[in-house]
């Protein structure tokens, strides 16, 4: 069914022009909207298969990318790494095109941020989810706080930075970025499956976990680098786009239930069918001038199903 849904989201932003649902009549525009709906799908598995992983990690359902700040850090630091180019002379001040050049920032960025919260969400030495997501949205706002003050000291007054912040697909990708990011997020998703049977076993107690072999601090290991290395491709690509980590992984444990192989495979094709469809759906129904960020969209539908999520956990059911 996720299949279909994705297929029906690709048709649909291939054949979406400007005036409506016709077909391209040029191989360039053809690649051009190809480009975009690549770019929306390794997007959309990359934060995806990383909310999987931060839940997996922290046991916590509630844990997602941009809600425990990995992806406002990892803007940060991407900003942050462009002032600096700036500064030095050897970058444009510009907040789009070099965003490609600093991913190492990026997953710097987004580890910090995951180690930051993680260490102030202890108490006692346990991870209280509450704590978590409360500490997590703090550093969010804080890092999103930042990213904005250091756009408004490069050249363009921060303009060229509302796509990191607010969270859109670009439109001057290339082939060549396209695939080395897609690797990426293939290599983490491939990982994640092989990991699937240490997750389903990590769901239990740690000494339930230990009995039946799984290496508890290995798998926690990796599963910190990966989720933060996809949320730095994801954000790299896109910007901040929220809460496609947080939803994804809970409609497919809703229709396929809780084993993390299949969570991992359904959360991938969702991501993508969410961004690409959140994409598609701007283009059909966005009647102003300029583009709305398909950030917005994605708030919109995970808004709602985060409070809905959050009292549940609070109330224990």
């Amino acid at each position: 069914m996720l299949a279909l849904v994705v297929g029906a989201a690709v048709w649909l932003r291939l054949l979406l022009g400007g005036g409506g649902l016709t077909l391209p009549e040029s191989a360039q525009i053809w690649e051009l909207r190809g480009q975009r709906v690549v770019a929306g799908a390794v997007v959309g598995v990359a934060l995806a298969v990383a909310g999987v992983m931060l839940q997996s990690l922290l046991r916590n359902p509630l844990a997602s990318p941009d809600l425990l700040g990995l992806a406002s850090g990892a803007g940060l630091a991407v900003m942050v790494a462009v002032w600096l180019a700036y500064q030095s002379g050897v970058g444009t001040g510009r907040a789009t095109s070099p965003m490609h050049a600093h991913s190492g920032a990026a997953v710097v960025g987004s580890l910090v941020a995951l180690a930051v919260v993680y260490a102030l969400s202890q108490r006692r030495g346990f991870v209280e989810p509450i704590s978590l997501i409360l500490v997590g949205v703090i550093i969010s706002i804080m890092c999103g706080a930042g990213t904005q003050l250091v756009a408004a000291l490069l050249p363009d007054g921060g303009s060229a930075a509302t796509r990191l912040i607010v969270g859109s697909l670009n439109d001057d990708e290339t082939w060549g970025r396209l695939a080395a990011m897609g690797g990426v997020v293939l290599a983490g998703v491939a990982l994640a499956v092989w990991l699937s049977p240490a997750m389903d076993a990590a769901a239990l107690s740690d000494d339930e976990a230990r009995s039946v072999g799984v290496r508890l601090g290995a798998l926690r290991v990796g599963l910190f680098l990966a989720s933060g290395v996809l949320t730095a491709v994801a954000v790299m690509m896109a910007g901040m786009i929220g809460f496609v980590g947080l939803v994804c992984p809970h409609v497919v444990r809703l229709l396929a239930g809780p084993s993390h192989r299949v969570v991992v495979i359904g959360s991938a094709l969702a991501g993508a069918a969410l961004v690409i469809g959140a994409d598609a759906g701007v283009k059909a129904v966005w009647m102003g001038t300029g583009r709305l960020p398909i950030g917005v969209v994605t708030a919109l539908i995970g808004g709602p199903v985060f409070i809905w999520l959050l009292r549940r956990e609070a109330s224990g059911r």
